[in-house]
């Protein structure tokens, strides 16, 4: 048996938020980067598909963060999400992607955030048995069960 790794401080945060939400699973740190899609499939060896995307927007009248977890091979229509939403989006500035969420982009956990966001899920996450999202820096990953996220994350399910 391995011992413990022993992980960064914003990865800390979200294996003990994983916890608190009753979900066992382990952050791991890579020694890759995760920061794309791509590299996070790379360094941990899956499709791109897998990779759980938590990118950040700002609600263009209400100026509030919105959260779209996305399949990594698939792209957010923002036009489109603006009917969803309610209201025009636009790509989060590194700066608001930090305050809304306590992370830096590149590493933005889809849960473990200082404030409850509204949550859209990709559907195409759940064609997968097992999904990989960041997890509060750059080289951070956790595995988690598709459902497992929709349900924790309280998010509601779109087709991207």
């Amino acid at each position: 048996m391995q011992p413990e790794q022993q992980i960064k401080g914003s990865a800390q945060k979200v294996q003990e938020a994983l916890s608190v939400l009753g979900i066992s699973t382990t952050v791991r740190e890579m020694p890759a980067s995760t920061r794309t899609a791509k590299d996070a499939a790379r360094a941990i060896g899956c499709t791109v598909g897998q990779i759980a995307k938590s990118l950040i927007f700002r609600g263009a009248n209400s100026g509030r963060a919105i959260l779209i977890i996305a399949s990594g091979t698939n792209k957010v229509n923002e036009r489109a999400m603006a009917d969803v939403v309610g209201e025009p989006i636009e790509r989060a500035t590194p700066d608001f992607a930090r305050e809304a969420t306590g992370y830096a982009i590149g590493g933005i956990p889809p849960v473990g955030h200082g404030q409850q966001l509204p949550v859209w899920m990709d559907t195409a996450l759940l064609t997968f048995e097992r999904i990989w999202a960041a997890a509060g820096t750059p080289e951070a990953v956790f595995e988690i069960r598709p459902d497992d996220l929709a349900r924790i994350s309280r998010a509601k399910m779109i087709d991207l």
